[in-house]
């Protein structure tokens, strides 16, 4: 299925959907996140065809969100998160919290993220306001920035 483009859209939402807003992108980096790095694991772990594959990676090296890197003289080359793909932790921990509780599983958690240091669970991912609160969703409003010339 081919996916309209939104890059003459002047939204931060639709520049970041444009690259990373279709799912097998996002199960891409959510495999990275969990240590894959090497397109055979990738390719197993995720079931995708390899011409799928491979046009997903190219676009997120090209985006600068994940480097191809040679890992040893004769072995297969490794897709490593750069700092802007790492950026991107937030989103997929917020959009797996929220099918923790909308789409659970009958059997319970299917996942828990913790602290490396602790061990200890975080909490789930929320919007806080600058003196560290927790906001509501009504409790947040979007402001005009100097950067947006057009209507949403």
């Amino acid at each position: 299925m081919k996916y309209k483009s939104f890059a003459d859209m002047n939204c931060s939402l639709a520049q970041t959907l444009n690259i990373i807003g279709e799912r097998w992108m996002l199960l891409i980096l959510r495999d990275a996140f969990f240590g894959g790095k090497r397109f055979v694991h990738f390719e197993k772990n995720l079931g995708i065809a390899k011409n799928i594959l491979t046009a997903r990676l190219k676009l997120l090296i090209e985006e600068g969100i994940m480097e191809k890197q040679e890992s040893h003289p004769g072995a297969h080359a490794e897709y490593v998160l750069t700092e802007k793909g790492l950026a991107l932790q937030p989103i997929l921990l917020s959009m797996t919290h929220w099918g923790d509780k909308y789409m659970p599983d009958v059997q319970g958690r299917r996942i828990t993220f913790v602290e490396r240091k602790t061990g200890q669970p975080i909490r789930q991912m929320s919007v806080v306001s600058k003196g560290g609160r927790v906001l509501a969703p009504r409790e947040i409003m979007a402001v005009r920035g100097s950067g947006r010339n057009s209507p949403t």
